[in-house]
């Protein structure tokens, strides 16, 4: 079993030539993608395309983006994440459709050991699940083994270490459900304030 089918099955793993290769093979597809001109989006998509594993219809990420090998990643239709999106996608990272990311958002699916002398040589991958319809705020940490549900809110500088249910606001840290998404939302757009228009 080679260190990457190794990484992928969620057992201890280092990094060997094989993996150095393929991080700097996608460090060199991040880069063109990061510098390519603001108006070049056909073939910003056509990157994106090459640099994740799976991508739905409609899907932007605002540069600078960090992932370790993207082929790992796989998103859905209408994904959008602002700057500074930071994925360690050394195990599956799966994100849904109509997903929403503000800056500055950290998906890791990797670890290390807690014991110095382990984590010397060896790390681990645990794949991390998003829903569908999830909107995660600006600078919120996502750690190895997290699911979060359809529909959900995560505010802002939330560290998320444990799954999420669907449909609720949650935020913190640790990140911890604040209270439940109800029909009287659909009428605010922030806080109190109630729609102005009726195309919501």
């Amino acid at each position: 079993m080679s260190q990457f089918d190794r990484m992928i099955a969620e057992l201890p793993y280092y990094a060997d030539e094989e993996i150095r290769e393929m991080m700097m093979k996608n460090r060199f597809r991040l880069q063109e993608y990061n510098t390519i001109a603001p108006d070049k989006l056909e073939r910003k998509t056509e990157l994106l395309r090459e640099i994740l594993g799976k991508t739905g219809e409609k899907v932007y990420i605002e540069p600078p983006f960090h992932c370790d090998y993207g082929c790992n990643i796989e998103v859905g239709d209408n994904f959008y994440a602002n700057y500074n999106l930071t994925v360690l996608d050394c195990n599956k990272v799966k994100i849904g459709d109509n997903v929403m990311m503000a800056p500055n958002v950290t998906i890791t699916a990797a670890g290390h050991p807690i014991h110095p002398d382990s984590r010397k040589k060896y790390e681990y991958g645990i794949p991390v699940t998003i829903g569908n319809k999830v909107w995660i705020c600006a600078n919120v940490v996502i750690c190895p083994g997290v699911t979060i549900g359809d529909g959900s809110v995560i505010g802002a500088g939330s560290v998320v270490t444990h799954d999420i249910p669907a449909n609720v606001v949650a935020f913190g840290n640790p990140c911890r459900v604040y209270r439940e998404i109800t029909e009287e939302d659909r009428n605010r757009y922030y806080k109190d304030r109630v729609f102005d228009v009726e195309d919501y």
